[in-house]
């Protein structure tokens, strides 16, 4: 009875997502023009991303194991040198 119940919740909710065009609720308006901007933006163009919100990946992922490349700056650490010897 619970999993049912739980799935018809489930279903419901599910389904009132809504597909239509976004408007600006009754009686309000979209925000406006910023300063120096020629014209007030659409509700379309509010929801556009920059390029800087959502950048490409410019480098292809590795899908299998490969050998990786030399690393010139993979550098083993630094280990103190000793500049005292204690004589027996």
């Amino acid at each position: 009875m619970r999993i049912v119940l739980l799935c018809g919740c489930a279903l419901a909710l599910a389904a009132c997502g809504s597909r239509a065009q976004l408007t600006p609720p009754e009686g309000a308006s979209l925000p406006v023009a910023a300063y120096g901007a020629p014209e007030q933006p659409t509700a379309e163009e509010l929801l556009e991303l920059e390029t800087l919100a959502a950048p490409q990946r410019s480098v292809e992922l590795r899908r299998r194991s490969e050998e990786r490349e030399d690393d010139p700056f993979d550098l083993p650490p630094n280990r103190p040198t000793r500049r005292w010897t204690i004589l027996p």
